[in-house]
């Protein structure tokens, strides 16, 4: 692999990670991440939408809105593009894993309003990324969102077999996990990349 996508990748999934860094994703990384294997699952279908969303956006970008000076247009025509891909991923999942399909909830549909989603689409386009380079920023922060919310996951499972302060039980804790784990991922700011 390209260096400089490797350096991408890297970027993407710890140091500029989409939920601990830059904050995007926080509805969908607090409310599914009560276990690991929803986490999990919420993360693979993270990672295929944005990928392909980013995909997608670029070729839209490059071919479509930019020679016709309609770049206005990005975010609707972005937000388009990953409420499609949304529901062609709600009904495979449906169909294929039902189990998963109730558990994941009201949280599979909220991707389509994930602003990480969007967020990375409107990034690449920014960063001027080409085909490519605009496919491994959507994988890269799919694995770092993947990342993020399945260690969530694991300390909440941990926290529900603990006993703790009454004050703290629930949604403080929970919050106060999620800024330790943002403050550890800054420490990854520091790489010299």
């Amino acid at each position: 692999m390209n260096s400089s996508l490797m350096l991408i990748i890297i970027t993407t999934a710890l140091v500029n990670n989409v939920v601990l860094s830059q904050f995007l994703g926080i509805c969908s990384f607090l409310g599914v991440s009560k276990q690991i294997k929803t986490s999990a699952s919420l993360g693979a279908a993270v990672i295929f939408v944005i990928t392909i969303a980013s995909a997608v956006a670029n070729l839209l970008y490059t071919f479509l809105l930019k020679p016709l000076d309609l770049t206005y247009l990005n975010t609707i025509v972005f937000i388009l593009v990953i409420a499609t891909l949304v529901q062609i991923v709600e009904m495979f999942l449906k169909k294929v894993a039902p189990p998963l399909y109730q558990a994941l909830g009201i949280y599979l549909p909220l991707i389509t309003t994930n602003c990480a989603v969007l967020g990375v689409a409107l990034t690449n386009v920014q960063d001027e990324y080409n085909f490519l380079e605009s496919v491994t920023a959507g994988f890269g922060t799919g694995i770092g969102y993947t990342i993020a919310i399945v260690l969530l996951a694991g300390i909440r499972e941990r926290i529900d077999e603990s006993s703790i302060p009454a004050p703290f039980r629930g949604a403080p804790v929970v919050l106060l996990s999620a800024a330790l784990m943002s403050i550890a991922f800054m420490g990854f700011s520091s790489l010299s990349l």
